[in-house]
C-alpha cells in the first residue's frame, strides 16, 4: 500500500450543488485529509458528512482569526474554493499565501459553456494569465505536444444550475438559525435570492418562447447590428475587476457610444446573461436611456439564452469583462472590453474609442487568439461542468491529478514543453 499523502485540504464555498463534496471524496481517496468550513445551511446540506464539517457561525470580522486558527489546528496545506473575489475567500487567500499554503481556485470556464476553470492563487483579474503574453504562450506550445480537448456534443448544466441555486437558497432562508453571523456576499437578501431562483424555474418555458421570438425578429430584420454582452449586476468579476459601480453605468456608456459613432442604419442588441434574475429592470433601463438619445427604434433587448445565434450575423461585440466574449473572439469578430479580463490582450481586443469602434470596428488577430485559446485548453480549461452529473464526472476525471501536482496548470503546460525541447537538444547533441 502506498503511504498517505502528507496533504490536508480545507474546502471553503463551492458551486451550488454536490461538486465540492464529490471532489473532496476523491481527494481523500488519493490519501489526503479533508476539512470543510460551512458558512450557512446551504453549505451544510450539500456536504454529506458530519465528521469533516466545521460550522462557522461568526461574523465576517471574526473570520480571519478563525480561519488562521483552523489552518493551524488541521495543519492545512491546501485551500480549495470557488471564486476568489467574495470577502471570505479573499481573506482566506491572503492568510494562506502568507503561510505558503497552496490555493486551488475554481471558476466558471473562461471558454464556457463546455469547460470549467481550474487555477492556482487567483482567477479572472488575479489570474496568472494576466501577465502571460501571447508570445509566451506560443513558445510554450511550440513543441506541438499539447493535447487540446474537443467540446462535448451537448451541454446540460443550466437547468441544473438554477435548480441547485434554488435548493441552496431555500436552506439558507429556512434553516439558517445555526449561523447567526452569516452575511450573503451579494447585496440581495437570501429571501430575494430564493424567490428569484424560483421565479426563473417557473417562468423558464415563457422566457424560452420570448427569447426565441426576439432573436428571430433581430435575425430577420435585415439591418447590421452590434451586440452588448451584459453581466449579472452582482457578478464578482464585474464588480472586482472593472471601474463600473453598476451595470446601469455600462448600459449608459454603450448607448451613448453607439448613438455618437454608429452609422444611422445600424442597430444595437443588448444580450442579457443566461442567469439574469430580474432583480434590476434592465429592459426598462435600456429603453428609457435609448428614448433620451432618440434611438429607441434601433435598440433591442434579448433575455438570456445561448449566444451563438446572435453571433452569426453581428458586426461586433462590446462587454465589460464577460467570459462570453471568448465566443466572439473565437469567431474572429471585433471586440471592445472595458474591464480587466484574461482575454484582454492587445492583439485581439480593440483599443479604439467606443464611438470609433461602433463606426468601424477593427478585427482581432485571429492567429494570436487561436494560440491563446489553445494554451488555455492545454492548461486551465477542463471539459465538463459543475452542475450536471455527466459534467461533474468529466471534471473529476481530470482535476484531482492536477490538484495533487506540485505545479499549477500554466507552469505544468510550459514545463512539459520545455522538458521535451531539452530532451530533443540532448538527442541532437
Amino acid at each position: 500500500m502506498k503511504p498517505a499523502l502528507a496533504k490536508s485540504y480545507l474546502f471553503l464555498q463551492g458551486p451550488h450543488g454536490p461538486f465540492f463534496w464529490q471532489l473532496a471524496k476523491m481527494v481523500r481517496s488519493a490519501g489526503a485529509s479533508v476539512t470543510k468550513i460551512g458558512f450557512n445551511a446551504g453549505d451544510r446540506f450539500f456536504w454529506r458528512e458530519k465528521r469533516s464539517y466545521t460550522r462557522f457561525s461568526g461574523t465576517l470580522a471574526e473570520w480571519p482569526e478563525t480561519c488562521a486558527a483552523i489552518l493551524t489546528e488541521h495543519a492545512i496545506t491546501d485551500i480549495v474554493l470557488y471564486g476568489d473575489a467574495r470577502e471570505i475567500h479573499a481573506q482566506a487567500i491572503k492568510i494562506a499565501k502568507a503561510r505558503g499554503i497552496t490555493v486551488h481556485v475554481f471558476e466558471e470556464g473562461y471558454l464556457r459553456p463546455y469547460w470549467i476553470t481550474y487555477e492556482r492563487d487567483g482567477a479572472n483579474g488575479h489570474s496568472k494569465l494576466m501577465d502571460l503574453s501571447v508570445a509566451h504562450m506560443e513558445a510554450a506550445l511550440s513543441s506541438g505536444a499539447a493535447d487540446v480537448p474537443r467540446p462535448p456534443a451537448e451541454w446540460g448544466d443550466m437547468h441544473a444550475h438554477i435548480f441547485y441555486g434554488a435548493v441552496y437558497h431555500w436552506f439558507v432562508w429556512f434553516w439558517n438559525r445555526a449561523y447567526p453571523g452569516f452575511q450573503p456576499h451579494r447585496a440581495l437578501t437570501v429571501r430575494q435570492e430564493f424567490l428569484l431562483y424560483l421565479r426563473r424555474l417557473l417562468y423558464l418555458p415563457v422566457h424560452v418562447v420570448e427569447r426565441r421570438l426576439a432573436t428571430s425578429r433581430i435575425r430577420r430584420g435585415g439591418y447590421p447590428y452590434h451586440l452588448v454582452l451584459l453581466q449579472l449586476s452582482h457578478d464578482a468579476n464585474f464588480l472586482a475587476h472593472s471601474t463600473f459601480d453598476t451595470i446601469e453605468d455600462f448600459v449608459h456608456l454603450a448607448l451613448e457610444g453607439f448613438a455618437e459613432g454608429a452609422p444611422a442604419h445600424h442597430h444595437l442588441v443588448f444580450k442579457a446573461h443566461p442567469l439574469e434574475n430580474g432583480a434590476k429592470p434592465l429592459r426598462r433601463i435600456i429603453r428609457q436611456h435609448a428614448e433620451r438619445l432618440g434611438i429607441t427604434h434601433r435598440v433591442h433587448y434579448v433575455r438570456g439564452g445561448k449566444l451563438a445565434r446572435l453571433l452569426t450575423d453581428t458586426r461586433s461585440a462590446v462587454t465589460v469583462n464577460s467570459t462570453a466574449a471568448q465566443q466572439v473572439l473565437w469567431r474572429g469578430l471585433p471586440l471592445k472590453a472595458f474591464g480587466q479580463a484574461v482575454y484582454r490582450k492587445s492583439a485581439f481586443v480593440s483599443d479604439q474609442t467606443l464611438p470609433a469602434f461602433f463606426r468601424a470596428p477593427e478585427r482581432p488577430d485571429q492567429q494570436a487568439y487561436e494560440i491563446y485559446r489553445k494554451f488555455l485548453l492545454a492548461s486551465s480549461q477542463l471539459s465538463g461542468g459543475y452542475y450536471s452529473a455527466k459534467g461533474r464526472k468529466q471534471v473529476l476525471r481530470q482535476v484531482v491529478d492536477m490538484m495533487l501536482s506540485p505545479q499549477d496548470p500554466y507552469d505544468a503546460a510550459q514545463g512539459t514543453t520545455a522538458a521535451l525541447q531539452q530532451q530533443l537538444r540532448l538527442v541532437k547533441d
